[in-house]
């Protein structure tokens, strides 16, 4: 992802993923690849702070926390979100990210 390597994403990630952004918006694999090919999303720094993994049978869910800083349709990313994705074996036959989703953290101050 830091260096829009278009050719090894599409080794990870599957050809029927879901991902939902976070904007609550579908991306498909090709939207994905594509952002990163034209150069619309361009990435910086990813700072990992928590990750979770879960091992099943048959699929493996991993959660992790992320700083991200980069760039967006000119636009800055200094954001911190939390992703959620889902590896399995895809249609292509290979342990691949099915599915996911991304979740921007927001600070809450909870008071009595």
């Amino acid at each position: 992802m830091l260096t829009s390597n278009v050719v090894k994403l599409d080794i990870l990630i599957a050809p029927e993923l879901i991902f939902t952004n976070h904007l609550g918006q579908l991306i498909t694999k090709v939207q994905d690849l594509e952002m990163h090919h034209c150069g619309v999303l361009k990435l910086t720094e990813l700072i990992p702070s928590e990750q979770h993994i879960q091992l099943n049978e048959g699929f493996s869910v991993v959660s992790v926390q992320m700083h991200l800083l980069g760039k967006y349709n000119d636009s800055i990313i200094d954001e911190h979100i939390r992703y959620t994705r889902v590896w399995s074996i895809s249609s292509a036959g290979s342990l691949q990210i099915v599915a996911g989703h991304a979740s921007v953290i927001k600070s809450c101050i909870i008071s009595d």
